[in-house]
């Protein structure tokens, strides 16, 4: 992909989300039950990085393990809602390519359902190199990314490489998708399917040590996502 659409993307991303950010909010209330145990690893009075916070919903349990909390985000209107959800906590507006902290700040950072709006390896590898900067050593970046379900994933692939092959996949990687959002507010959002090694891959690439990988699914497995703990050295 050229850097040039992946950053066309990038602002794609940001805008679709500012447009769709009440109905997406709403939707983003109460944490994820199968991710929960992914925050055990904060500690006691550490400082962590809430990376694409949205509308704040994950202050509580950093909060409840005793993490002090910033978050950041790309789109204007969630920042907005996050601030009136939590006016005591601290909120900022932050590409994640470009982070506004000092080199070595955060104990942990947790990126939820974000990394896959990354378009383009070399973006990609900014982001993760740009989080490794703002960790203290031996940190860690807890982050996940979706996984489509095995026919879902097939059925995206095929659709993919018939719009390659007809001239129609506007610049995309293999494996990206534009799926639209059909809330009260129409949008469209931007995807990458990564692979757990095409992850993992990337992770080491950018000089993280994979401490912990793997799929976590909820109950009903109708929702499924590539985890990732990484440790900077």
């Amino acid at each position: 992909m050229k850097i040039e659409y992946a950053q066309q993307l990038l602002n794609k991303v940001r805008d679709d989300y500012n447009q769709i950010a009440e109905d997406f909010s709403n939707t983003r209330v109460q944490i994820w039950p199968e991710i929960a145990t992914l925050f055990d690893y904060i500690k006691k009075g550490g400082k962590v990085l809430d990376l694409g916070c949205g509308n704040g919903r994950f202050v509580k349990i950093i909060k409840e393990k005793g993490g002090e909390y910033f978050g950041t985000d790309v789109s204007e209107k969630l920042i907005e809602t996050a601030k009136k959800n939590y006016p005591n906590e601290k909120f900022q507006i932050n590409e994640p390519l470009k982070l506004l902290f000092f080199d070595g700040y955060f104990d942990i950072i947790y990126s939820i359902a974000v990394f896959h709006h990354i378009p383009a390896k070399e973006l990609r590898l900014r982001f993760l190199e740009e989080a490794k900067r703002v960790l203290k050593l031996s940190g860690l970046l807890v982050l996940t990314v979706w996984k489509p379900k095995d026919k879902q994933e097939k059925c995206l692939k095929i659709k993919f490489l018939a719009k390659k092959i007809f001239g129609l996949s506007g610049g995309l990687d293999f494996g990206d998708v534009i799926e639209p959002w059909f809330g009260k507010n129409k949008g469209e959002r931007y995807f990458h399917c990564f692979s757990e090694k095409e992850l993992t891959n990337l992770a080491r690439e950018a000089g993280f040590e994979i401490v912990k990988s793997g799929i976590i699914r909820n109950e009903k497995g109708n929702r499924n996502n590539f985890y990732l703990v990484c440790k900077k050295n």
